[in-house]
Parts: C-alpha cells; structure tokens; sequence
C-alpha cells in the first residue's frame, strides 16, 4: 500500500460512517429528506466534439470531493501485479480510468451514507483494462465499506470471465503486506473476506441460480453484452441487484464492449438508455453513462478504418493497448473476409453490427436504414396508398410465419412498407441464444409469440381480411409450397381466389429484389424502420447465379430472413402495378392466380 496512513484514516472514516448510521433506516430517510439541494447532469450533449478532440468525456465531475479523494487514495495505492515492474493503479493508468473512478467514489455522501449516483455504464474496447476497473474499484470499495456483513459482487457472465475479474483483485491483495493484514482470501471461491466488518467481495459465474437470494450493496455486471444473448439475462441481473433498493449506499456498474452480434436483451437496451441520457433524452441524475464510440459522421464517411481515429474508443492506447498491435489484428482479420473483420470492429473499435458489415450481404442493405419513418404504420400505410398489396412467408414451427404490406402512395407513387411475423414460442427454447432478441421484437410489437398453433394463421388473416374491406387490397403473393393452411383462412374471409397468388421462390426472386433495391437507392421505398426488419436484412447475404440473384434462407446460415422474404413476394406483387379490385376483387388480373417472376 502507498502507507498505512491512508488505510487508518479510511478506517477512521468507516467508524465515523458507521456510527452515523447506527440508528438505520429511519435516520437515512430524514436526512434524505433535508439533503442539500445539487445541481448536477449526467448527459454529455457535445460527447462527439469532446471524443474527437481527446477531451474527457465524463459527464460531471465528483459530486463529493473528499469522498473522491479517499477512494482514489486507495484505489491508486493498488499495484498491478501483472505489469513489468508491478506499478501502482496511480502510477500507470491515464487519465480517463482515473476520473471513471473518481467520479463513481465521489457519488457517495458521507455525512448522509447516500450515493447519489447508483448506476454507472462504460462501454469501451477490449484490452483499455476493464479488468483493472473491476477488481480496483470493487476492493476499494471493500476498504472503505462501513456496513457489517456486506455483500459485493461483481457479476461476470461464465467462469473464465469470473476469473478475469478475480484474478487482479486477488493479487493486489496478496502483494500487499498491508491489504494481505486486512482481507483473507479464499482462492477457490473466489471470495475476498474483510477481517473486521466481515464483508465480502465475491466474483460469480452467473448460471441462473448463483445470484439467487443475494442481498449486495454494490455489483459490478462484467461483459454485460454477454448476458444480453442469455434468455434469462434480465432477471438475472434483477434478482443479483434486488438487495441495493435498501441499501442507501448501494450501487452497481455496468461494463461492457461492443456485441459480436447486434445488441439484444439487456444489453440492448441498457445500451439505449444510457445513450438516451448521455444525449438529453432522459433526465436521470443517478444514471452516469460513459460510452466510448465513434461518432455516427465518422462511421458514415468510414473513418473508423483509419488508424489515426482508433483512439477515440481507446483511451488506453499507447498502453494497455498498442497501435501496430492492432493495426496488425486489423490486417489479418480484413483478409479473413468481413465476417471475422466484424467481430474485430465490434471489440477493439465498438463499431455496433448493423446492416454495413455482413458478409457478402444483399446490395439494398447500405440503403435500408436511411428509408425509415418511425410514422409509418399499418393504418398510415392504408390511409396514404391507393393500391394495396400482401406479401406472406410462411414456414414451420421453428420459422416466422411473415406478412409485409405494401402500399401504393395515392399522391407520390412511392411505395410504403409495414411488417408484422409470428413464430410458436417454443421457439425460445429451441434457438435460446436467439431468444432475447425474440423478446425485444416482442416487446416492439413487430413479433407474436404465440402459444397456440393456428393464431398465427388467424391473426394475419384478421390483418388482410381489414385491408380488403378497404377497398384497396389487390393481390396476396406468396409461395406455393406449403401455405393451403393460409389460403384456405383467407378465402374463409372472403378474399377472392384471384387475388391470391403465388411467388416462385429461389433465384427466380431476381426480379423482385432487383426492383427493390433501385427503389430503396432512389428514395422511392419507405419502411417503418423497424428494428425486425433491419435485422432480417443485415441477415441477408446474396448470392449471383449467372445474371440472377438468389437470396435464401440457407445462404444466411441459419439467420432469419423470413420479414424479408414477406417483403420480396410483396414487392412481385407491386411490381405488375395492380389496380384495386372492382365489385371487392380483380377480374382477370392473372390467368389461374399464379403469378411467375
């Protein structure tokens, strides 16, 4: 340790602590209700001026400073055993992990044993010490803890990520005669113990059952983009963080890189609140949100690929982290195929995965996204167009069963989309590291789980059954093989033979996707940017077959594309330019309601 004079003050200042809340719960709500009224902000509104210019992008400075400045005397006391020459945390670390930290300690009152700011969120690259931020804090946290029996964790998604974290914490407790004199360490465990107040610091595995029943004050979540593609992931963090709404001092710690994978469950949308705060969206002053990622003009115009930027979602470089070290990894993932030079993006640069970055992927994917109007429903759809038309894909139980609406627009003549899919909810069983993306598409309602079969069938044909009492649907396209369950639903509600017809499949799309990807460049498609739909597109990779295109399900390796598909057999519709149906049906539009690409 630096000298044991910071230890005997900060237990000095533990007593003093305690002692001030000895009367419990009752003296905390008073004083909580006669706080001194702060001003503060945890928003970062000019965050992408400050990231590009190499200036902090905390959002506030410590709210407590001598709370800030007892925690940083420890927490840059720790020595980092793993590094050449075993230098302290103060000695080796920059700037940014330093007022990451100091702002978390400065969080906390000590005349009132409140913290004021309870949540915290950094996301930044692989290897700018995350680690260290991990077992630092945490055991700092130990230190200065007053509470008897404590209970910290610090929640890592499988074994080896738990060991990353305990590891470090470990060590900077056994080479350091004064900690070593303090905690007792219980290696198997991964248990660090406080001899005095008997406070733990303990590093789980989180299976499900291994946070069940805790009761901690503070938890730091490790890789929280792992426990966004477990089904359970949520809940899990919400029973491990079910003890800090008692806890007036309590607090967790969100770290976490980029996704291999787009960002589902949790991880998404704990990633969305704290941009939505860093940005001024949301007001909450006891959410602290640091998020190292390259701003959206610098994406777009691809400057995440040149090596002079990579420092904006690495603040370690230089480091922990060097440039020819990943400049290197860069080049060798590039000729790997964009496949593996994804996943490198996503980790070393937090590039997100969206539509930019498949392998081989379908060429109206790079103008998907900047179609989207968030105004763009079923019934804006139906009431703008002149002309309607369904497409539908169908499968088992272990596929969407997809319909996409497709209108005319009665002023423009330009095509507007809106989507919907069911799939048995069984599915969430069977394809479990899907299933938390499943819930999110749940939860924005462009995804039925249904538990019954049949309502699939009979919901979407409620929808189409609605659009032909418009007046405005002409034709329902789908494929041939397979669908007499559907047309024997929509010919039960009236819809006439001849406005269903088929779509032939496979490279026979030609046509069909050729169409909509000039329609998508030259702005004359728009969709209600749905989160499902960006999803199935950047699923899909094309494939020439002499001059057609084949997209299908196989080629996107197990990804759906099933919303997509829904999309094309309706677009082969539209494509014949129908007019709506005279006296509730089209006369004659197609000779045997087969319809050929």
């Amino acid at each position: 340790m630096a000298d044991k004079t910071t230890l005997k003050t900060t237990s000095r200042s533990r007593k003093t602590a305690t002692k001030s809340s000895q009367t419990g719960t009752k003296r905390t709500a008073a004083l909580s209700a006669q706080l001194p009224v702060l001003s503060w902000s945890t928003a970062c509104l000019d965050w992408e001026k400050r990231i590009v210019a190499r200036e902090s992008i905390i959002p506030c400075p410590p709210l407590f400073p001598a709370a800030a400045k007892q925690g940083m005397d420890v927490f840059n006391a720790l020595k980092l055993v793993d590094v050449m020459g075993e230098p302290t945390i103060g000695e080796s670390c920059l700037p940014w992990l330093k007022d990451f930290a100091e702002s978390f300690f400065g969080s906390y009152d000590p005349e009132t044993g409140l913290r004021r700011i309870s949540e915290f969120f950094l996301l930044v690259s692989k290897k700018n010490t995350k680690s260290t931020i991990a077992a630092g804090v945490m055991l700092t946290q130990l230190v200065l803890n007053w509470r008897r029996s404590a209970e910290f964790l610090i929640l890592a998604p499988t074994k080896e990520a738990a060991d990353n974290a305990f590891k470090p914490a470990r060590d900077m407790v056994l080479n350091d005669p004064d900690l070593d004199a303090i905690f007792h360490v219980q290696k198997y465990n991964r248990i660090i113990e406080h001899r005095q107040t008997g406070a733990t610091l303990k590093v789980v595995a989180a299976d499900g059952q291994a946070v069940v029943g805790k009761k901690a004050t503070g938890i730091l979540v490790d890789e929280l983009w792992e426990f966004g593609k477990k089904p359970t992931g949520e809940n899990m963090l919400m029973e491990a963080m079910g003890g800090i709404s008692s806890r007036p001092e309590g607090f967790v710690i969100y770290l976490t890189t980029q996704s291999e994978e787009e960002p589902a469950g949790v991880f998404k949308s704990k990633l969305d609140y704290a941009r939505s705060v860093r940005d001024g969206k949301i007001q909450n002053k006891r959410f602290f949100p640091v998020i190292y990622e390259f701003p959206a003009t610098l994406i777009e115009a691809e400057k995440h690929k040149d090596p002079d930027y990579w420092y904006i979602t690495n603040p370690n470089l230089g480091l922990s982290v060097g440039t020819e070290f990943l400049t290197s990894q860069y080049d060798q993932q590039r000729e790997a195929g964009e496949g593996p030079l994804r996943v490198w993006m996503a980790k070393h640069l937090n590039v997100q995965v969206g539509l930019s970055l498949r392998e081989k992927a379908w060429a109206g994917a790079k103008y998907w996204e900047v179609q989207g109007q968030d105004e763009l429903t079923l019934d804006e759809v139906i009431d703008r167009s002149r002309v309607l038309v369904v497409g539908i894909d169908g499968g088992g139980l272990d596929d969407f069963l997809s319909m996409a609406v497709l209108g005319c627009d009665a002023k423009t003549d330009e095509w507007l989309h809106w989507q919907r899919s069911w799939v048995f909810r069984d599915v969430l069983k069977t394809r479990k590291e899907e299933a938390p993306r499943y819930l999110d598409f749940e939860r924005q309602q462009d995804l039925v789980l249904v538990t019954t079969m049949q309502d699939d069938i009979i919901e979407l044909g409620e929808i189409v059954e609605d659009l032909n009492r418009s007046g405005k649907l002409a034709l329902v396209g789908l494929d041939p093989a397979g669908v007499a369950e559907i047309v024997f639903e929509l010919r039960r509600r009236e819809v006439e033979e001849s406005q269903i017809v088929g779509v032939s499949q496979g490279w026979k799309l030609t046509g069909p996707i050729k169409t909509l990807e000039r329609k998508l460049a030259d702005g004359s498609f728009h969709h209600g940017g749905r989160p499902i739909m960006a999803w199935a597109v950047g699923n899909a990779k094309a494939q020439a077959r002499g001059n057609n295109i084949e997209i299908t399900k196989q080629l996107a390796g197990g990804k759906k594309i099933d919303p997509l598909m829904a999309l094309f057999d309706a677009v082969a519709c539209m494509s014949r330019n129908p007019e709506p149906p005279k006296g509730g049906h089209i006369d004659n539009f197609l000779k045997g309601g087969m319809l050929s690409a």
